[in-house]
């Protein structure tokens, strides 16, 4: 199950409480405050785990605790602290404060930490008090109490290129041919129902992250078909393959199923539609003769009407057969190394009134 969204409430550890204490010894009849000091509680980490896709293996997990401080002992023994609490979380974690929705960190580095709830402080205890006038304080501190969270942590892909186009475009099966990433394919739309990465090595010095995407359809952005939950993934994403299928099953047009993906990346926002972008006709083959693709046909007049309405270049490719994948493979190298980083996630939730 890949799960990109997670509610979670992490609690610190109290402090510990000070303590009043007198040093009792023989032959010392006024030994003294000796009151030791609590000590600090734990605090919740947030590591970022590369071992991690998805927050799965955080499903049962509603709230994260760490141990509290122990309380200061006689002889100005100091409490013992409280431990840590590291829970991980995958690569590409953007962590909000649930009420507020203020964005508190983004975790995109492999073992990047943050400290989400910091621990109570310990309390002193009454030897800390003794001055040159008050050299019996019986005063004491309690421990501070620890720091309750209610956290948003939200997913989003860390990949150089996503593959996008509506269900059934080829995304996946060019994925599969381009990398050792084995998504699920079939002749049927919505066979991708998660996104998966694909690492593509061109040579030793030329390597890329692919992220296949679930298929879009007219009105993802508001909710429709898979597309609402995945477009977030879209924004890491440094450039895109838009892949459209130039012989589609149904006998849609494929210029107005360019279209509609273009659309939805508007509509969107956060800079998708201005994302650098490569536009590929999916699905040579099968117009092909003998294994051979003709010169002419409708195909290639489709090839045409397609150039035109977005005025770009377009990429013919059989992802099933490879023809065409290598020149691909080229170009999407040559936009990554022009293309500028990828962009920071929002400050803050949509639709969340500012702390």
């Amino acid at each position: 199950m890949f799960l990109d969204e997670r509610l979670l409430t992490v609690r610190s550890g109290d402090g510990g409480d000070g303590l009043a204490a007198w040093r009792r010894e023989a032959r010392i009849p006024f030994g003294g405050p000796a009151g030791g000091d609590g000590g600090r509680g734990g605090d919740v980490v947030l590591i970022a785990d590369p071992n991690m896709s998805t927050f799965g293996d955080m499903e049962n997990v509603r709230q994260v605790r760490a141990e509290h401080g122990e309380r200061g002992g006689p002889n100005c023994c100091h409490g013992r602290r409280g431990a840590d609490r590291e829970l991980g979380v995958p690569v590409g974690t953007t962590v909000y404060a649930a009420k507020s929705g203020r964005r508190l960190v983004d975790l995109v580095e492999p073992g990047q930490r943050y400290v989400v709830a910091r621990g109570g402080r310990g309390g002193r205890g009454n030897a800390r008090f003794a001055t040159a006038t008050v050299q019996a304080p019986t005063r004491y501190e309690e421990g501070r109490k620890g720091r309750i969270r209610s956290l948003r942590l939200e997913l989003r892909l860390l990949a150089d290129v996503g593959l996008i186009g509506l269900p059934n475009a080829g995304k996946s099966t060019l994925l599969r041919r381009i990398s050792r990433a084995t998504p699920r394919v079939a002749d049927y739309p919505f066979t991708t129902l998660a996104p998966h990465l694909g690492i593509v090595e061109l040579d030793p010095s030329t390597r890329f992250v692919v992220a296949d995407l679930p298929g879009l359809v007219e009105g993802a952005h508001a909710g429709h078909g898979l597309g609402d939950r995945f477009l977030r993934h879209v924004e890491r994403t440094r450039i895109l393959v838009h892949l459209v299928d130039l012989e589609p099953l149904d006998g849609s047009d494929p210029v107005e199923a360019y279209r509609t993906i273009r659309e939805e990346l508007k509509a969107y926002g956060r800079g998708l539609a201005d994302r650098p972008e490569l536009l590929v006709a999916t699905k040579v083959d099968l117009v092909a003769v003998d294994g051979q693709v003709p010169e002419d046909g409708p195909w290639r007049e489709a090839l045409s009407r397609l150039a035109a309405a977005a005025d770009r270049g377009v990429i013919p490719i059989s992802a099933a057969t490879g023809a065409g994948v290598p020149v691909l493979l080229r170009h999407v190298a040559k936009v990554l190394a022009q293309a500028p980083p990828a962009p920071e996630v929002p400050a803050q939730l949509p639709d969340t009134p500012p702390a």
